[in-house]
C-alpha cells in the first residue's frame, strides 16, 4: 500500500519482530471501543496480516457511564502465521477507564503491557469502579508493565484549534489512542483516513478532529519516549489472491446474494430486529440493485411467513433470527415442512434461554432447530465454522433447500457473526451453480409427485397457466396433494419427509479427519468452537498425543460415515458452547459413551481450556 503525504513518516529507534499479538480495546460503551478494534481488524488485513477478532459489548443500549457492566471491549489476534481464535490471553491491554480495567484484568498473563488512559482515573470513576485505592497507585499492577498515559489530555490539546465543542473532542481520543498503537505495532494510518473521509463527508470539522486525534496519537508514539521500542508483524503466509477482511454476519450477506445470483433468482429477506442477527438485514437493504428485497416485518412469525411466502411464489425466501426469535418460528417453520418449500432460516445464536445475554455467544439452539415444531417435522441443518465459512455455508443451505424442497436452518453464533478474519473473494466462476427447476409441461403435473432420487415434489410457482394447486397445513395426499386425513396416507407421507432429509447425507462431503484417523481420543465439534479445537489438538499431536479431530457441517443429517469415524477411537470428547445437546444426539444416534466439554459462559473456549481438557483423558 502506498502511503500518502498525511502518513507521518518520523519512525525511528529499535524495531521488534514479533510473529504474533493479542491486542485488547476497553472502556466505557460511549468510548468507541468497536471501532477502535474494527479499524485496527481492517488495516492489519489490509498490510496482510491473518487474523482474528472478538467484539464484546454489553446489551444495554446505554448502561450507567464508567460502570462496570458498562464496559466494552474489542480483542484482536493478528500475525504472520495461522491465526484461528482472537487469541487467550492479551499481550496488550488498551483501559480506557477504571472499570475497563477492572474488568479485564484478571484475564491478563503476567508481564502484559497495560496501557492507561489517567485521567481516567478520578475519584469519581474510581468509585464507580469499586475500587477502594487507586490501582495506579496502590502497587496493585505491579505484574504488568503499565504504561501511564493522559490520553483524554493530550488529545485536547491536540484538538485545541478545533471549532467542535469539547464533548465532540473529546470522543476523538479513541482515535488518538488508536494512532499510538499504530505506531506500536508499525501500522500505517492511511486505510483509517480515508474511512474517515468517507464517513464524515460533508462534516469537515468532525473528519479533521477525527484525523488530528489519529495523527496526534501516532506521533505521541515516535516522540514522547514512553516506549523504548516498537514492533513489526509481517504478512501473514497465507494463499495468494485478493483478500478482504469479513464477518461471519457480512458473510452471510454476501452468500445469499451470490446465491441469488447464482440461482437466477430473487431473493427476499424477511426479519424482525433482533440482536446479534440485525446485520443481516441491514446488509441485505443495500443490495436492491441485485434484485434483492428486504421486508422489517412486525414481528419474528411474520418474517417466517413473508419468506414461505416468498418460496411459494418462486422466489429465494429466506429469514434470520436469534434465540427466542426461531422459537417464535416454529409452527412456520413446521408449515415450511409440509408444504415442502424451500425455505431458509439464519439462526444468529446467542445466550439464553429466552431474552438471555443478547450480546453473548452461545450454541444452545442446536435441538430447537432439528425438533422445536409440533409433529414429525425433519428439517436439514447447517452449521459454518468461521466467519469466512458463513458465505459458503449459505450457498450450500439454497443448493440443498432447492434440490429437495425441504427447509433449512444455519446455525451460525454471535461469536461468528460478530468475529471477522480475512476472506479470499472466490471467482464467480468457480461458485457452484444452483439448479432451480420450475415444471415447464402442465400434463401428467401433479403437486406431490416426488423426483424419484431426491424425493423432492416440483415447485409448481402459483399463477402459471397449467399448474394450480393447493398447499397448506393439512396433511397432503401422496402426488395429487388433495387435503386427505387417511392414516395410512400420513404414514407415508410422514415418512417420505424423513427419507428425503435422510437421503441428502448421500449429497454432502463425509466427515475428514484432521489428524490419525484411528486413536485415543476424538475431538468432534461444529460451529464456532473450529478454531480453537482445531488448534489445541494441533498442539496435543505437537506433544505425542494421539488426538484426532472432527469438525461437522452438517448437524442434519450427518455425514454418512460419521459412525464408523466415532468407532475408530478409544474415546469421543464433544466440547460444545451448551450443556451437552451434540453429545445427546451422538450418544442416541450411534450409542456411544460420548464425553462432554461445556461451557456456557457467554464466551468462546480458549485453546488452553482444551488443551487442558484434552490431558484429562489421555
Amino acid at each position: 500500500m502506498e502511503r500518502s503525504a498525511e502518513q507521518p513518516k518520523t519512525r525511528s529507534g529499535p524495531i521488534e519482530e514479533v510473529e504474533q499479538v493479542v491486542i485488547r480495546f476497553a472502556g466505557d460503551s460511549g468510548d468507541g471501543m468497536q471501532l477502535t478494534g474494527s479499524q485496527f481488524t481492517h488495516t492489519s488485513a489490509v498490510i496482510g496480516n491473518d487474523i482474528s477478532t472478538l467484539p464484546d459489548y454489553p446489551a444495554e443500549i446505554r448502561a450507567p457511564a464508567g460502570s462496570l457492566p458498562g464496559v466494552s471491549s474489542f480483542q484482536i489476534h493478528f500475525g504472520s502465521t495461522d491465526v484461528q481464535t482472537p487469541g487467550d490471553q492479551p499481550d496488550v491491554l488498551v483501559a480506557m477507564n477504571p472499570a475497563a480495567l477492572k474488568v479485564h484484568l484478571p484475564d491478563l498473563p503476567r508481564n502484559a503491557r497495560v496501557l492507561v488512559n489517567t485521567d481516567a482515573f478520578t475519584p469519581q470513576n474510581l468509585k464507580k469502579a469499586l475500587y477502594e485505592s487507586n490501582p495506579l497507585e496502590d502497587g496493585s499492577l505491579a505484574d504488568f508493565q503499565v504504561v501511564k498515559i493522559p490520553i483524554t489530555t493530550l488529545n485536547a490539546q491536540a484538538l485545541k484549534e478545533s471549532a467542535l465543542p469539547k464533548k465532540q473532542t473529546d470522543r476523538c481520543k479513541n482515535f488518538w489512542a488508536l494512532g499510538l498503537l499504530y505506531w506500536l505495532y508499525d501500522r500505517p494510518l492511511e486505510p483509517t483516513l480515508d474511512w474517515i473521509r468517507g464517513q464524515f463527508a460533508g462534516k469537515a470539522e468532525l473528519a479533521e478532529a477525527n484525523a488530528t486525534a489519529l495523527k496526534a496519537g501516532f506521533v505521541y508514539g515516535e516522540v514522547g519516549e514512553v516506549f523504548t521500542t516498537h514492533y513489526k508483524v509481517r504478512k501473514a503466509s497465507i494463499e495468494p489472491g485478493l483478500y478482504r477482511k469479513v464477518s461471519g454476519n457480512e458473510a452471510l450477506v454476501l452468500g445469499c446474494v451470490a446465491a441469488s445470483l447464482l440461482a437466477d433468482t430473487p431473493l427476499l429477506y424477511a426479519s424482525y430486529p433482533i440482536t446479534p442477527a440485525s446485520d443481516v438485514l441491514h446488509g441485505l437493504a443495500r443490495y436492491k440493485h441485485l434484485g434483492v428485497r428486504t421486508v422489517q416485518s412486525e414481528d419474528e412469525i411474520a418474517a417466517m411467513g413473508i419468506a414461505l411466502g416468498a418460496a411459494f411464489a418462486g422466489h429465494l425466501g429466506v429469514t434470520g433470527t436469534s434465540g427466542p426469535g426461531l422459537a417464535l418460528k416454529g409452527e412456520m417453520l413446521g408449515l415450511a415442512v409440509m408444504t415442502e418449500l424451500p425455505v431458509v432460516v439464519l439462526d444468529i445464536q446467542r445466550a439464553g434461554p429466552s431474552t438471555g445475554l443478547p450480546t453473548k455467544t452461545e450454541q444452545s439452539d442446536l435441538l430447537l432447530g432439528l425438533f422445536g415444531r409440533s409433529g414429525d417435522s425433519p428439517v436439514v441443518v447447517l452449521a459454518p465454522a468461521t466467519p469466512a465459512d458463513c458465505f459458503a455455508i449459505v450457498i450450500e443451505a439454497f443448493r440443498i433447500a432447492v434440490k429437495y424442497m425441504v427447509p433449512v436452518v444455519v446455525l451460525s453464533d454471535g461469536y461468528l457473526g460478530n468475529g471477522a478474519e480475512p476472506w479470499k473473494l472466490p471467482r464467480a466462476a468457480d461458485l457452484p451453480k444452483i439448479d432451480v427447476r420450475h415444471p415447464n409441461e402442465p400434463k401428467g403435473f401433479m403437486p406431490y409427485l416426488r423426483d424419484p432420487r431426491t424425493l423432492a415434489r416440483p415447485w409448481a410457482v402459483p399463477g402459471t397457466p397449467g399448474f394450480e394447486h393447493r398447499i397448506g397445513g393439512i396433511e397432503k395426499a401422496d402426488k395429487s396433494g388433495n387435503v386427505n386425513y387417511d392414516p395410512a396416507n400420513h404414514q407415508r407421507m410422514t415418512e417420505l419427509r424423513l427419507r428425503k432429509v435422510e437421503g441428502i447425507a448421500g449429497d454432502i462431503p463425509e466427515a475428514a479427519v484432521e489428524g490419525p484417523s484411528q486413536g485415543d481420543l476424538l475431538l468432534l465439534t461444529w460451529g464456532s468452537t473450529y478454531g480453537a479445537v482445531s488448534q489445541a489438538a494441533k498442539k496435543a499431536r505437537a506433544m505425542g498425543r494421539s488426538v484426532g479431530h472432527v469438525h461437522l457441517r452438517y448437524l442434519n443429517p450427518f455425514p454418512k460415515n460419521l459412525g464408523d469415524v466415532l468407532r475408530g477411537y478409544e474415546k469421543v470428547l464433544v466440547p460444545e458452547n451448551n450443556t451437552g445437546q451434540l453429545r445427546f444426539l451422538i450418544r442416541s444416534r450411534y450409542l456411544i459413551d460420548a464425553f462432554g466439554m461445556n461451557k456456557v459462559a457467554g464466551q468462546p473456549f480458549k485453546i488452553r481450556e482444551v488443551l487442558a481438557k484434552i490431558e484429562e483423558f489421555i
